[in-house]
């Protein structure tokens, strides 16, 4: 199995939740007063028989109207037209913008010939809520062209991908485990988005459980000891790959 970070950039994030470019090595956070300054990176997952996506990231375009996304599945040694499965943790527009590419108006599907695989839950909610982190009109598009497979609670995908319906960081948010038999690969999205939240235990403000998302760090950080997993962290700003070892009585982040 091959693992691949797709870093789509760093941003800030005010109220209005709106993601603006932010670069640590030139920009000040003084200037970006009562913002959250995170990361966005989805992961590439090469398989014998798939070519897996994990997230879709914001979608934007650089200067040429060319999806970053794409940009970086190429740097990575491969055509975005080869992504067989795109797995969606969430739906929220920072891991969903990726999953068509809307530029100067004109909207067409990133990966046309991937199944999107998505909670039915998560799915319905996308139409029905009212915040501003659902995107409708991706969504609209999605179901008019895209191949869509809604699944239900926890189960198996296929011999080598494992689902979990954890809720916490919103209703029907799911993890993933790969296993293909030599290596576990487990991708947490945002109940474990950065290898610091194994280290510090807190209840975020931007979960919709906190508690339980922090509880689920915890037992996810136990079984990533335990079984020797690879976990991918969404929004890192230092390791996007790690293993975890247990430090006492404290998790290491190698």
């Amino acid at each position: 199995m091959q693992v691949y970070t797709l870093h789509e950039g760093s941003y800030s994030v005010d109220i209005s939740k709106k993601f603006v470019p932010f670069d640590p090595t030139k920009d000040n956070p003084k200037d970006r007063p009562a913002s959250l300054f995170i990361h966005v990176q989805p992961f590439l997952v090469k398989l014998k028989n798939e070519l897996i996506l994990l997230d879709t990231g914001l979608g934007y375009s650089n200067a040429d109207g060319k999806l970053y996304l794409h940009e970086n599945i190429k740097k990575a040694g491969f055509n975005p037209d080869d992504v067989t499965m795109v797995l969606m943790s969430h739906l929220h527009f920072d891991h969903s913008g990726g999953m068509v590419h809307d530029y100067n108006g004109k909207m067409e599907l990133s990966f046309p010939d991937a199944t999107y695989v998505m909670q039915r839950g998560e799915w319905e909610t996308a139409f029905s809520s009212t915040s501003s982190s659902y995107h409708t009109e991706i969504f609209d598009f999605i179901q008019r062209n895209a191949q869509i497979k809604l699944i239900e609670g926890s189960g198996q995908l296929t011999n080598e991908i494992s689902y979990e319906l954890t809720g916490a960081h919103c209703p029907f948010h799911q993890v993933f485990l790969i296993d293909d038999g030599e290596d576990k690969v487990f991708f947490g999205g945002d109940v474990l988005p950065e290898p610091e939240e194994l280290i510090r235990k807190f209840i975020a403000k931007y979960d919709f459980d906190g508690r339980k998302a922090m509880e689920l760090r915890e037992e996810f950080g136990q079984k990533a000891v335990a079984e020797n997993w690879k976990c991918l962290f969404y929004h890192s700003k230092s390791k996007s790959q790690a293993f975890i070892e247990q430090d006492g009585d404290r998790y290491k982040i190698v």
